[in-house]
């Protein structure tokens, strides 16, 4: 293979030497040229900046040469579709990915800056909201460490999801401005733009074969402009490619407005356009909302499948051949569309007949499921949807017109079937189902853990199943350790690669070897410092950042994750109550103590989650300045949490919240990434706290609640939970607190909407499961006082967490389901690094 690196490049080149000295003159270099700024006038922000250029030059090679060694190639490629991307900062992950985490470190040192105080000014990469983009950032680290052949395709969003702020207790959002000054990491490419159209209407016509065609006439075209930014593996030299997409106008500014004196009219199409990418889920209570969420997902779906397309053309492959060149991941529903526009494409611009493009389009696709809420799955009404994609409803149609047919041959007169079935919702306005869709034109449908995957199979997915037991798999989604235990909890990684070496970073099941040391007495000892020198970096940050002083030998007992109903914030909160009460009736009682830290955000729209977000801040209000507690409690919602802040959180934990309904989490991830930071869980039989319970043992996972079954039984039985609030004196005193407006400054309305959900509804069994939660509290209070056996408890944690890595994920995806291969990178060696140690200095 060519180099496409120029020969006469020195092997200690500015941009791509790495021993101090170079370093330390590669980054004034970067501060000048590329900030215009020299020392003495330069903001912490140019000295970031001007790191994250220094380093990003090191990346180049391996970025370029992977690009060179696909296209030479043209191996199966792997393209990630996903409307979220929850990267996190990319410094610390690439300079740990290139081995120079600690040969920087120094050069900075020399400067007098502190590598740390660099990596707090990096801006959390605003791309996601939830679970969902974080496992798609773990994905594509995993890929790209594994050697698989990837692309990674999501909008470039102006705006995040939001910024928050807690004022009087309350959830503020504001702008997430994360690009206000400037990405270093990304390379714009706006020679490869591309047109999407929208809206108009469809002509039909015969060619002079006599062959039906169909035209989209649109409305409007937009531009769509890649963003790409290079994901390298851990010390390997792949680096795959996130390829972002902005809306641009085809035409950004109207002279002849403007001259006319319309001033506003002369930037409106830019205006209209640009909306498209501007914020990640725009508030869709409004119809207007809900139309700009659906052109977000086409826009992006299209302009990576005509991306793809594009590819192929380079590489001189033919269309009839995509299937076998791409396999496409769609995560969740909401790149759904590409079913259709995918056919759309090889039908009318590229002239296949039906059965053609349809036998490629169910070779390409495969679904990821990640819900088992009726209301998580996208549907979108006929009337908007035809609106703004009128080929695409035709197509649609068809799909399902043939669709249905299949279904009355495999299950005839059964009527039933086929309107649960179909893709088109005919109860009451006629409404696209998406996830329908997703499961008709995939070659394979999975969940994302056992249990949810066999519920899928049972219950939200069954027709399917019964239709295609074939397409149906699971697995079980996992995080990365480089990010979350290499990167985040250094002393950690360190303290498990003084004792069993460095392997596991890249095959976590390595981590069992630490068995051996479970009664070491000097290496628990080591394992229980390093909890405690995390925990009092959490205790001052908070007592920096919150004014709040917290006990680092108190139990740290976090609820980290999106604020919902379904995931019980407020079960928690009645179990602070109950101990408050108790200690109230009692301030002489000997309890454990406990810091109990809250983090998450509630959508903008979701107005008893934003209350549960009150009532927490609330109830800190007053256990946090009662006397009784005598800091036996302390109660701290964690603004703003993000992936930047997590990397705090996780490593702190000693207690894990994972306390949704029984059957309503798919998996989880946060729960892994808690575990294998030697937090213990408490948690229900839901999503992946089964498996997590199954390895590393029952009797180091603390259990309460009702099984998934056990609440169908109960609610088909008539649940009440009045019966649970009149049995029980102590939920009964704790709601009553809250009903009271004790809590509340005397205000005895303020909880009442969440009140009344749970005294009149309670959907999710929060007063069914309140008894054994208390109980199993109790346990874990009782567990923590026994230190040596909690450290054992924490270590097998660890140990046996290996199954929960993001890298057997995507083998799982490999072999079951994408059948790719790795394909290695080869780069020259004068670009390698050659500092191999794991080890970060913290």
């Amino acid at each position: 293979m060519v180099s496409i690196v120029p020969n006469n490049i020195q092997i200690e080149d500015d941009r791509t030497g790495i021993n101090v000295e170079t370093l330390k003159r590669a980054f004034l270099d970067n501060l000048f040229y590329i900030q215009a700024k020299f020392p003495k006038i330069s903001t912490k922000n140019d000295y970031y900046m001007a790191l994250a250029y220094t380093v990003r030059d090191r990346l180049l090679n391996r970025w370029l040469q992977t690009t060179q060694t696909y296209l030479e190639k043209a191996p199966r490629t792997v393209a990630y579709l996903s409307a979220e991307f929850l990267m996190g900062p990319h410094l610390g992950n690439n300079l740990m990915n290139l081995g120079l985490y600690n040969v920087v470190k120094q050069a900075m040192e020399e400067f007098g800056l502190g590598l740390t105080d660099l990596l707090e000014q990096e801006e959390e990469p605003g791309l996601g909201n939830g679970g969902l983009g974080r496992l798609a950032a773990c994905y594509i680290d995993s890929l790209a460490t594994l050697e698989i052949p990837a692309i990674g395709y999501g909008i470039r969003y102006e705006y995040g999801i939001f910024d928050q702020e807690i004022k009087n207790g309350w959830q503020v959002e504001i702008t997430d401005k994360w690009l206000r000054y400037g990405n270093p990491w990304e390379v714009p490419r706006p020679e490869a733009e591309l047109e999407v159209k929208f809206g108009g209407h469809t002509e039909n016509y015969t060619d002079e074969h006599g062959r039906y065609h169909v035209q989209w006439i649109p409305f409007k075209v937009v531009k769509g402009v890649p963003y790409d930014t290079p994901i390298l593996g851990f010390q390997t030299n792949n680096a795959n490619t996130l390829r972002l997409w902005k809306a641009e106008a085809p035409e950004s500014f109207d002279f002849e407005a403007f001259n006319k004196g319309d001033y506003f009219g002369s930037v409106q199409e830019k205006s209209e356009c640009e909306n498209i990418t501007k914020v990640l889920y725009p508030n869709d209570d409004s119809y207007q909302g809900k139309q700009l969420r659906l052109e977000q997902q086409f826009f992006f779906v299209s302009c990576s499948l005509q991306d793809m397309i594009r590819m192929m053309k380079a590489q001189n492959l033919t269309l009839e051949r995509f299937h076998e060149h791409f396999a496409i991941q769609l995560n969740d529903t909401h790149p759904t569309i590409a079913v259709a526009e995918l056919m759309r494409l090889l039908l009318d611009e590229h002239q296949f007949d039906w059965d053609k493009a349809w036998n490629i389009t169910t070779k390409t696709f495969a679904y990821t499921n990640h819900t088992l809420l009726p209301e998580a799955l996208e549907r979108w009404s006929i009337n908007m949807f035809g609106s703004s994609f009128p080929r695409h409803l035709q197509i649609i149609y068809e799909i399902n017109l043939r669709f249905l047919d299949e279904v009355r041959i495999k299950f005839p007169d059964d009527g039933n079937r086929l309107r649960r079935m179909s893709i088109i919702d005919e109860s009451g306005e006629r409404y696209i189902r998406m996830a329908h869709l997703a499961c008709v034109g995939s070659f394979a449908i999975n969940g994302v853990a056992e249990l949810h995957s066999e519920l899928l199979k049972k219950t939200t997915l069954h027709d399917f199943y019964e239709m295609y037991p074939e397409k149906f798999t699971n697995v079980t989604n996992g995080v990365t350790p480089r990010r979350f235990m290499v990167l985040s909890n250094p002393r950690l990684a360190n303290l498990i690669t003084k004792k069993i070496g460095d392997s596991w970073v890249t095959n976590l099941d390595e981590l069992r070897k630490l068995e051996t040391f479970l009664y070491d007495s000097d290496f628990c000892k080591e394992f229980h410092q390093v909890k405690q020198d995390v925990k009092q970096d959490l205790a001052n940050y908070i007592r920096t950042n919150y004014n709040i002083t917290i006990d680092p030998n108190s139990l740290f007992d976090i609820q980290a994750k999106r604020i919902h109903e379904y995931k019980r914030q407020h079960l928690n909160a009645l179990y602070i109550i109950t101990l408050y009460n108790r200690i109230k009736a009692n301030p002489n009682l000997d309890v454990t103590p406990r810091t109990f830290l809250f983090g998450g955000k509630a959508a903008p729209g979701y107005y008893m989650a934003k209350l549960i977000i009150k009532l927490i801040n609330s109830i800190a209000d007053v256990v946090n300045h009662d006397p009784d507690m005598r800091d036996r409690l302390k109660v701290i919602f964690l603004k703003d949490y993000n992936v930047k802040f997590a990397q705090r959180v996780y490593p702190a934990a000693d207690l894990s919240e994972q306390i949704s309904t029984a059957g309503k989490e798919a998996s989880g991830t946060g729960n892994m990434k808690f575990s294998m930071n030697g937090a213990l869980t408490i948690g229900t039989l839901d999503g992946a706290n089964i498996e997590i319970r199954e390895v590393v043992g029952e009797e180091n996972f603390f259990l309460f609640g009702l099984t998934a079954e056990e609440v169908l039984q109960k609610k088909a039985a008539g649940y009440n939970p009045w019966d649970y609030y009149n049995s029980n004196p102590e939920l009964k005193l704790a709601i009553d607190r809250i009903s009271s407006g004790f809590f509340s400054h005397g205000d005895p309305n303020l909880f009442k909407p969440l009140l009344d959900s749970l005294l009149y509804r309670d959907q999710y069994l929060l007063l069914a499961d309140y008894q054994s939660y208390i109980e199993c509290q109790d346990r874990v209070s009782q567990a923590y006082r026994d230190r040596e056996q909690w450290i054992r408890m924490s270590i097998l944690n660890v140990a046996r967490i290996g199954k929960f890595s993001s890298d057997r994920s995507i083998r799982d995806y490999v072999q079951n389901i994408w059948k790719v291969s790795a394909l290695k990178v080869e780069v020259p060696e004068y670009s390698q690094s050659t500092n191999g140690d794991l080890k970060l200095s913290y």
